[in-house]
């Protein structure tokens, strides 16, 4: 992709990407003033996660056979359609239902969104691209929750799904007229969701990719679905949501670009340690901190940790699977955004059950201390010698 799709394509994906964080913002929000209960809160979370993960095996053949441009349209399209009925409904059967399309629909999305960069991207310059992807999409993840806290604060939380689909109407219309498309396909597809299972996991060196994207995705289960309660709870009010979430994406946009750049000269083993060890450390230190701004700022510098993760785990399973091997696969790894997730909200939501919300903090801080921990076992990659 020449320099100027490839902008051209993260403009779109940047605007789509406003629609989402604007939507996350208020997710866990939205589906608590149905429930009001965190517990049952993680354990919807919970079951879209584990249809999302389905969708993703699914979907394969789906993603072989088609111009991934044309499913990226089309999921757009769809997820623009959710929002719309998010909007005026305001029944919780509806939303069960209505949600359950958008969450599948994402993994589609997803999944031709990942292919589209990593197809027409060298190698050499892959981790850097990523980068510039998600340093792009994270900073409407700075603009979003802001923009979600206003709109929700001034006019409901449903307000908020009427301008995320404004949004993704601008991305159509911008996508449309780039003319990007991927017409990697492929003649004899892999349908088999048992066989494609169990071959991804048969590689020692993909299943480390997956445990370690899978603690990112962990991670965030804490931050966008049991903070925004939290800091409910505390009487700061969702304007305080708001705010966390801009701080929170903050420290990715000033420096995923960077650490993308650098793990092609330092390799990914280095950075994957140091972004983990780092957030272990800050997650833990919570626990011990009563003052709830402190907290939120020490959960915000973690977000230095996770710069360090999210464009490069990425780009490090690409660089180890080989060509052919990519669009069988990818499906299948990326149910790991939804596995981590999955893990992040059941354990949340047992733990709740017995233990006062601080010890969150705890379980978060063990798993990150294993992710460290994985993340010394990784190849010795380095993209500049490929």
């Amino acid at each position: 992709m020449c320099m100027t799709k490839m902008s051209k394509f993260a403009l779109n994906s940047s605007i789509a990407s406003l629609a989402f964080a604007m939507v996350g913002a208020i997710w866990a929000v939205y589906m608590d003033s149905f429930v009001h209960s965190a517990v049952i809160v993680g354990v919807i979370g919970a079951f879209f996660s584990l249809f999302s993960i389905v969708s993703y095996f699914l979907f394969i053949p789906i993603i072989e056979k088609r111009d991934k441009g044309k499913v990226y349209f089309y999921s757009i399209l769809i997820v623009l359609f959710t929002y719309i009925l998010f909007a005026i409904n305001h029944r919780f059967y509806i939303f069960v239902i209505v949600a359950s399309l958008y969450i599948v629909v994402m993994a589609l999305r997803a999944m031709s969104f990942g292919l589209i960069v990593k197809d027409n991207s060298c190698k050499r310059k892959l981790s850097r691209n990523e980068g510039i992807i998600y340093t792009l999409a994270n900073m409407a993840y700075v603009v979003g929750p802001l923009l979600a806290a206003f709109v929700a604060d001034r006019f409901g939380m449903n307000s908020v799904f009427t301008l995320g689909a404004v949004f993704l109407i601008i991305s159509l219309g911008l996508f449309k007229l780039s003319g990007i498309h991927d017409g990697n396909v492929k003649k004899k597809v892999d349908d088999g969701l048992i066989k494609n299972f169990f071959d991804f996991f048969r590689s020692k060196p993909r299943r480390l990719a997956y445990y370690l994207r899978g603690g990112i995705t962990f991670w965030w289960a804490l931050i966008y679905l049991f903070i925004p309660i939290y800091i409910m709870r505390h009487g700061l009010g969702i304007k305080w949501v708001g705010y966390f979430l801009f701080s929170v994406a903050v420290p990715l946009v000033l420096c995923e670009y960077y650490f993308s750049k650098a793990v092609g000269r330092k390799g990914f083993r280095r950075i994957f340690s140091q972004g983990y060890l780092l957030v272990a450390i800050l997650v833990f230190a919570c626990f011990f901190v009563s003052n709830i701004y402190m907290v939120l700022s020490l959960l915000t510098l973690a977000s230095f940790g996770m710069a360090m993760l999210e464009p490069t785990t990425e780009a490090y399973f690409f660089d180890i699977s080989k060509e052919k091997e990519c669009l069988r696969y990818y499906g299948p790894y990326k149910t790991v955004q939804d596995v981590g997730n999955l893990a992040g909200k059941l354990l949340s939501a047992l733990l709740l059950v017995f233990f006062a919300f601080e010890y969150l903090f705890l379980m978060f801080g063990l798993v990150m201390f294993l992710m460290f921990l994985l993340a010394l076992r990784t190849k010795k990659v380095v993209e500049k010698n490929m």
